[in-house]
């Protein structure tokens, strides 16, 4: 049997664990890697618990950290675990992140079948912005935000980023954040590339590329819808966090300003919500995870209530007020941007 994996870092993210969780293994995915550091709301208690129920594999990482950071670290101590060396197709991913997949029955097995000679498939993102949500509510994300930036969007080009399935072939030593890292230069020949909507990519990404075409609809067969906003309560208190990869770089507006999109309505991923949902019900079902949803929900809501009493948190909640959605830019100014890269 074909094993697919996740491999994912966390940190305070147990309010949303549950629906993240159930629809990755309705969709067909068999073993979760979950490596978390510096739990304060219980996402790791909550990993424990779920661990025990055999839904997946928590791992702590207490550190030290890499010179990289806590998430660089995360998949370093996971290149040598044995569901990465077991598993048969491998993908890095975040919490904020929904494989979403348009294809048949909307399930791996689907996907494969789809493209029977791939040996990497690019997910790109498809951004879904904050919908004009100010309050954090425990409601699923996939029906709370439904609008994203359009198929296709010539600026920026973060918002095509990739993350990618990958057969484990062997063909790259090192987990990635986006795409596996350093490849065999023997064995990355015979390795085939293809995009989300079934498009053979060219040698560049076997090795290095990081995005997709942007002039053009990447999403045919699969997309990875990414939520990196969600409310304005919880932007507010993931600038406090920070940014897991990226330690060195503050989240702030231009964050915001650069992802939040709400051109068209996006709903393909509700498609799987029944099988979601019954899996979602039945974590709920277990009297001690139900405790340790509630209590990570009530962490958030105290957190968020003790920031907002400082005015540097207020400012910034009241800067994400007035701030409308960010709009597409014409073709002909991204073209003045892109000359200059």
């Amino acid at each position: 049997m074909v094993r697919s994996l996740i491999v994912t870092t966390q940190k305070n993210e147990g309010a949303f664990l549950l629906e993240w969780l159930a629809h990755h293994k309705s969709i067909g995915f068999d073993d979760i890697l979950v490596l978390s550091n510096d739990c304060s709301d219980g996402n790791d208690t909550m990993l424990d618990r779920l661990q025990d129920m055999g839904e997946l594999t928590h791992v702590r990482n207490d550190g030290p950290y890499d010179d990289r950071g806590i998430q660089f670290t995360a998949l370093k101590i996971a290149e040598t675990h044995p569901l990465v060396q077991s598993a048969d197709w491998i993908v890095s991913m975040d919490i904020d992140e929904f494989v979403n997949i348009h294809v048949g029955d909307h399930t791996l097995g689907a996907l494969y079948a789809a493209l029977p000679d791939a040996d990497a498939i690019t997910i790109t993102w498809r951004l879904f912005g904050n919908n004009g949500i100010i309050e954090y509510r425990d409601r699923f994300i996939t029906e709370q935000f439904i609008r994203a930036a359009p198929k296709v969007m010539h600026w920026p080009w973060r918002a095509f980023m990739i993350k990618t399935l990958y057969r484990n072939t062997g063909a790259y030593k090192k987990l990635g954040v986006h795409r596996p890292r350093s490849p065999d230069k023997e064995l990355i020949k015979q390795m085939k590339w293809v995009s989300g909507s079934g498009e053979v990519l060219s040698n560049a990404y076997k090795t290095q590329k990081l995005f997709s075409d942007f002039s053009k609809d990447n999403y045919e067969l699969v997309q990875m819808n990414h939520y990196p906003l969600g409310s304005m309560h919880s932007f507010v208190l993931k600038t406090l966090r920070g940014r897991s990869g990226h330690s060195y770089q503050p989240l702030n507006m231009d964050y915001w300003c650069d992802r939040n999109f709400s051109t068209e309505e996006d709903k393909t991923i509700l498609a799987q919500n029944l099988k979601t949902r019954e899996r979602y019900d039945a974590y709920l079902s277990d009297p001690q995870l139900r405790q340790l949803h509630q209590d990570a929900v009530t962490w958030r809501e105290k957190t968020l209530e003790t920031a907002l009493s400082e005015e540097e948190n207020r400012a910034l909640l009241g800067r994400l007020m007035i701030t409308p959605p960010s709009q597409p830019m014409p073709a002909r100014f991204a073209y003045n941007l892109h000359q200059f890269s």
